[in-house]
């Protein structure tokens, strides 16, 4: 039997300290990470890590000969347009432009404060850098039909696509939302962000691809 310490800084505070420090790690997380995926709707498949986990600081990048160094290559996927039409990651890359990749849903909160700078950016820089805003879609809590309205109903004029098929976040293991990687023209994906971002740090990561 353990007997209560009449100490105010023994058992009992060290367990309240401890309990204060867990609630503020996980209010961290959830800021840091943005929405879960639901793993019924939005299957992953753990066999495959993550690519383009580890961020990659701007010196990594200051020269070609570096620039592909550790890094992967983008994995295909087909996707949907706004019209039914299949389009394949690989065909953005033949174009020879960067590429800004993010995976969103209307549902999510962090995904929906980050969009209008994706489209204020998109807007500067779009006949430079190919921006695809993919919409995980699960045939439930968002179908295409609910992404394509928020998207117009919002203005938003960046180029929207449609994992109907859920192949996209299998293939990159898309666990949290909103996820962006960063593309060069070469294919390569230079950076990877969980969680909503902003102009500047948008901005940021896009010159690493330029």
């Amino acid at each position: 039997m353990f007997k209560l310490s009449k100490d105010p800084l023994g058992i009992l505070g060290t367990l309240g300290t401890l309990g204060i420090l867990g609630i503020l790690v996980f209010v961290s997380l959830f800021g840091i990470m943005g929405c879960a995926s639901d793993p019924q709707k939005d299957p992953v498949d753990d066999t495959k890590a993550p690519l383009g986990q580890e961020s990659t600081s701007k010196s990594d990048t200051d020269t070609t000969s570096t620039a592909h160094k550790n890094k992967p290559k983008a994995t295909d996927f087909s996707m949907t347009d706004g019209n039914g039409n299949t389009v394949k990651l690989s065909d953005l890359i033949a174009k020879g432009k960067p590429i800004v990749l993010n995976f969103w849903a209307s549902w999510c909160p962090p995904c929906k404060n980050e969009m209008p700078e994706f489209n204020k950016v998109y807007q500067d820089i779009g006949n430079d850098i190919q921006f695809a805003m993919v919409d995980l879609t699960d045939g439930q809590r968002e179908t295409q039909a609910i992404g394509a309205k928020y998207v117009k109903d919002q203005g938003y004029v960046f180029p929207v696509y449609f994992d109907s098929q859920q192949e996209a976040s299998k293939v990159y293991g898309i666990r949290a939302i909103p996820t962006t990687l960063f593309i060069d023209k070469d294919g390569y994906i230079i950076n990877t962000i969980q969680g909503g971002i902003d102009e500047q740090t948008l901005r940021e990561n896009i010159d690493l691809i330029k």
